[in-house]
C-alpha cells in the first residue's frame, strides 16, 4: 500500500478494511519516512505490530 493511502483511510470517517498479509488490521499509525505502519489484528486490539506499508491491503484489492 502507499503511503498517501494509508494516510488517506486512516483520516476517513468510514471504515475501510484492511489486511495485513491476508490478516484484517486496523491501522494505527502511519510513519511514512519508513514507510512502516502500527497496527493491531481486529480480533486482538491490545497486540500493536509495526508492519511494512508494502504488506498491507485494502480488502477485495489485490
Amino acid at each position: 500500500m502507499e503511503v498517501d493511502r494509508a494516510q488517506e483511510i486512516m483520516d476517513s470517517i468510514t471504515m475501510v478494511n484492511v489486511n495485513y498479509h491476508g490478516f484484517p488490521v486496523y491501522l494505527k499509525q502511519i510513519n511514512p519516512d519508513r514507510e512502516t505502519a502500527v497496527v493491531f489484528p481486529l480480533d486482538e486490539m491490545d497486540h500493536d505490530q509495526r508492519v511494512d506499508l508494502h504488506g498491507l491491503s485494502e480488502d477485495g484489492l489485490y
